[in-house]
């Protein structure tokens, strides 16, 4: 390799360099201090009165919640459901599990539940291996 080459590539590398490094500046974006302040100020008149939160009444008599369902009774007018005896009630109602679901061993592997039970972890799994992976 002569002199001359050598000089003619070092030429074309700056040149090739000098054209990747440079950007062109159209401005699309907004500035950072119009889109923060200015945009959320018009936002705010927008939205109409802020709406105070309804407080609900609360049963507090022992004797009427022991008798009825309160709170059951959807109208505005009328009384509220009177409980009856627990033997008109079915019995598989007594057996409903109200705490947490049973664990993933106590399931039946044949059942739907347990297929859903299994998808919804593997999902989970996913989601927190996909959390964890950096770009």
């Amino acid at each position: 390799m002569n002199g001359s080459s050598a000089y003619c590539m070092l030429n074309i590398r700056k040149t090739l360099i000098s054209f990747q490094l440079s950007f062109p500046r159209n401005n699309y974006a907004k500035p950072g201090a119009m889109m923060g302040g200015a945009l959320k100020k018009k936002k705010l008149g927008k939205m109409g009165p802020t709406m105070e939160k309804k407080v609900l009444p609360v049963e507090t008599d022992p004797i009427k919640l022991a008798t009825f369902v309160c709170g059951a009774n959807i109208y505005k007018t009328g009384e509220e459901v009177a409980l009856k005896p627990n033997e008109e009630y079915p019995d598989w109602l007594w057996d409903i599990r109200l705490g947490s679901p049973p664990p993933l061993e106590e399931l039946d592997p044949n059942s739907k539940e347990y297929w859903r039970r299994i998808r919804k972890m593997a999902m989970r799994r996913n989601n927190k291996i996909s959390q964890l992976k950096q770009f």
